[in-house]
């Protein structure tokens, strides 16, 4: 990439050059041990000019050339050369003189060192204040402004800061910048924001400053994107594309998914804002939306496009049907293609931990909705870091409507905040349009000038109704079992993982029956839909029992499908695995039934509630009236909810009439507040085959760190479960890295090819375990 330009002072007119010797592109052409220019200097100032580049660069890279990025680029630049200046005190000159690492430091705790540069920003300007915040923070995570514990306004008046009045003139005296011109006319959540995103710059920069001279191996193994990276994506995927064949006139189903395809080329070339894809399940999406976003982020100078899906298990699809593509880019310097969620971010930090976390540099980076919407409000510096690069990006929100009330509020805005001031397009794909667009009376807060990508919508539902919808009414378990049992290839879906289980006992033992739960490792839950698929392509009797895990992003084709009551968003979910080819002679048979299990989470509890009010109101259920009748019911007349926890309210983001503390961020305390899952869980290890013992076996040694490449393979075997249930069966599990990861030792004991990981004897007493 090309280094961009310096902006200049208004002050003073000088360029914003680096204060010591520039020494290339960044932090690797440093030298694993620091370069021969930089070893002539002091080791902090070698540091300091690494990281103010970097930061500078980083901030600028969120903008478009423009005023923005201009003035951006300073704010990087004094952010990076001021916040060490607490390693120029007298104490922390001895430390380093003692040849002490001195990157360490703040972990063992020898001396604070991020006080200063940020005590220096509050009182150089009262701007500087927004410079104070990352630069306090850039080891510990973002402090609330204001709080009975470690706050921002504390460590400003903080009486006991080393003297850094030694630290070199040019450094303390270098001029404040202008503001960039979107913050003059922005609100207290734009510039808590921004504050945001400076920081994860500055996080970034320190992380990859400190990593070039703690951990070569790791500065070497980092993503080297090649030039063209995303025409060369979209080449594959067009061609990917092209390989599928012309449809034929009878075959309606892919007629359809090409007219997609050539919506989304169309609509590709407008500029970066606000779009909606909407299609019905089956219609192709997923390559649809991947071609648009490439081909819109070529088009608009943009660097990146980021999937983001409801589940887990979705990106295990979408990234093996995606990865297959990019497979001819793929090298041992360049990785195409990232998944990135929360099954192996562990909960403590350590220096290796923080090295090892995913900064997004790669092209496409495909993740979940808890991973994106909660980094988004983090405070923690690890789940930061990322921030930057969704700046600039194209975002695809696949089922963008599955947001719960509480925090419709502060997600909607943060996604304005992305697409107005960030050069950040995002695209709104669900079959249940219209759910979260603007309504003046209605939906106040929902997104506006949303362009529709698909030009007939309507016509395009039409053509793709393959699926009758008939509801059942109440259906125990039995009669529901001996339902699915008379038909030889049927799926039925259900809220509850016991209620999954317990349905899959009642179908008995046979090859034919199967089961799926996100209490299996990734790794099993691939293998099983393999199977099922081969069998339906085969004509085999198949019959799958599974929760909601499998109705979006996973390709499966059943002429039955059976739903429990939920969301009219969820049946819509299901009814797409039902006919989704359009290769049966007649259509497809979707039923719902009121469960006799009913105990589901709070939030099918609720959107079972709305849907059930409308089934006799509707006889189309997934007709746009009745979408838009549940989504007012739902969305619309709960506006107390909408930010239920505050997030974006007055109290969490302020100004004060205070010059010494103007800006009242609580940043903390909204990290803390914004958590999309209450139930909380936590990952443990499943040594499921060879790969995953061999993996395990790394991760056990302590000669090699728990490096990027080794998470991401342990991802295929993480399962999620509470804290409360890993603790009561701790003797279960081999505990590693001072507890970060938690390896099951008995997959004999503890795991079953049917259910997954159980501490149940019923669940793995029979001839059902993985051998």
């Amino acid at each position: 990439m090309s280094r961009p330009p310096f902006a200049h002072s208004a002050e003073s007119g000088r360029p914003w050059e680096p204060l010591f010797t520039p020494f290339g592109a960044g932090p690797d052409e440093c030298g694993r041990d620091n370069c021969p220019r930089c070893e002539a200097m002091d080791p902090q100032h070698g540091h300091l000019n690494k990281v103010a580049y970097w930061t500078a660069r980083f901030a600028a890279d969120m903008f478009p050339p423009g005023p923005n990025r201009d003035a951006a680029h300073p704010w990087g630049y004094l952010a990076g050369l001021w916040h060490d200046l607490g390693k120029f005190a007298p104490r922390w000159q001895e430390y380093l003189a003692s040849k002490a690492d001195p990157h360490v430091a703040e972990v063992t705790g020898k001396t604070d060192h991020s006080t200063a540069g940020a005590r220096h920003a509050a009182a150089t300007h009262l701007l500087g204040h927004l410079l104070a915040y990352p630069i306090a923070g850039h080891h510990s995570g973002l402090l609330d402004a204001e709080s009975n514990h470690a706050c921002q306004r504390a460590r400003l008046t903080k009486a006991d800061l080393p003297d850094y009045s030694c630290a070199p003139e040019e450094i303390l005296e270098f001029p404040f910048p202008d503001a960039p011109p979107f913050l003059k006319s922005g609100d207290d959540f734009t510039l808590g924001f921004f504050t945001r995103l400076l920081f994860s710059g500055l996080v970034d920069a320190d992380f990859l400053a400190t990593e070039s001279f703690m951990n070569s191996r790791q500065t070497s193994a980092r993503n080297s994107v090649p030039d063209q990276a995303l025409e060369k994506i979209a080449d594959l995927v067009r061609a990917h594309i092209d390989s599928l064949g012309v449809p034929n006139l009878e075959d309606t189903v892919n007629l359809q998914r090409k007219a997609v395809v050539d919506d989304c080329i169309q609509a590709s070339v407008e500029m970066p804002g606000l779009f909606t894809l909407t299609v019905p399940t089956g219609g192709g999406k997923t390559l649809s939306s991947l071609l648009f976003a490439l081909l819109h982020a070529i088009a608009n100078g943009q660097t990146r496009v980021i999937f983001v899906v409801p589940f887990t298990s979705i990106i295990e699809q979408n990234a093996e049907v995606i990865r297959e593509i990019v497979a001819p880019l793929q090298t041992h310097t360049f990785t195409p293609l990232i998944e990135h969620h929360s099954a192996l971010s562990p909960d403590k930090e350590t220096e290796q931990s923080r090295l090892a976390t995913e900064n997004w540099d790669a092209p496409i980076i495909i993740t979940t909705a808890v991973q994106f919407y909660e980094s988004l409000f983090a405070a923690r510096t690890s789940r930061n870091r990322k921030l930057h690069h969704i700046a600039n990006s194209v975002v695809v929100l696949d089922e963008a409507q599955a947001l719960p009330v509480d925090f419709l509020s502060p997600c909607l805005r943060v996604l304005r905040e992305l697409t107005d001031h960030y050069h950040t397009t995002t695209v709104l794909c669900t079959a249940t349009q219209p759910a979260i667009h603007h309504h003046p009376d209605d939906f106040p807060i929902g997104l506006k000038n949303c362009r529709e990508i698909i030009r007939d919508p309507a016509a395009l539902f039409a053509a793709l109704k393959r699926v009758d919808l008939h509801f059942l009414g109440s259906l125990a378990d039995t009669e529901l079992a001996q339902r699915l049992l008379k038909q030889p290839q049927a799926l039925c879906i259900v809220n509850r993982r016991k209620h999954a289980r317990e349905l899959f006992r009642q179908l008995g033992n046979a090859e034919e029956n199967y089961h799926l739960s996100a209490l299996m490792c990734p790794e099993h839950r691939s293998e099983i839909l393999a199977q099922v698929r081969e069998r339906l392509r085969k004509g085999l009797p198949v019959r799958l029992i599974s929760t909601q895990l499998i109705e979006a992003g996973v390709d499966v084709d059943f002429p039955v499908v059976y739903r429990s009551l939920a969301g009219l968003d969820s049946i819509a979910q299901a009814a797409g695995r039902c006919n989704r080819n359009g290769k049966l002679p007649t259509r497809g048979e979707t039923y719902i039934f009121a469960p006799e299990d009913q105990k589901g989470e709070a939030y099918f509890r609720e959107t079972a509630q709305v849907a059930s009010g409308l089934i006799d109101l509707n006889p189309d259920l997934l007709g746009q009236e009745a979408i838009h009748a549940y989504f007012d019911l739902y969305y619309y007349q709960q506006k107390s909810r909408w930010d239920s926890k505050d997030i974006v309210s007055t109290e969490s983001f302020r100004r004060n009439n205070d010059r010494d503390f103007p800006f009242c961020f609580q940043f903390a305390s909204v990290a803390e507040k914004f958590r999309l899952i209450d139930d909380w869980q936590v990952p443990v290890l499943i040594p499921y085959d060879e790969k995953a013992r061999k993996l395990i076996e790394q991760l056990r040694n302590p000669a090699i760190p728990p490096h990027r490449d080794l998470l991401r393979g342990l991802q295929r075997y993480a399962v999620q479960i509470s804290p409360k249930v890993r603790d009561e069966n701790i003797r279960s599990f081999e505990v590693l890295r001072d507890g970060q990861f938690h390896v099951l030792i008995s997959k004999e004991i503890n795991y079953s090819s049917d259910f997954g990981i159980s501490f149940l004897e019923s669940d793995t007493a029979s001839n059902s375990l993985i051998c």
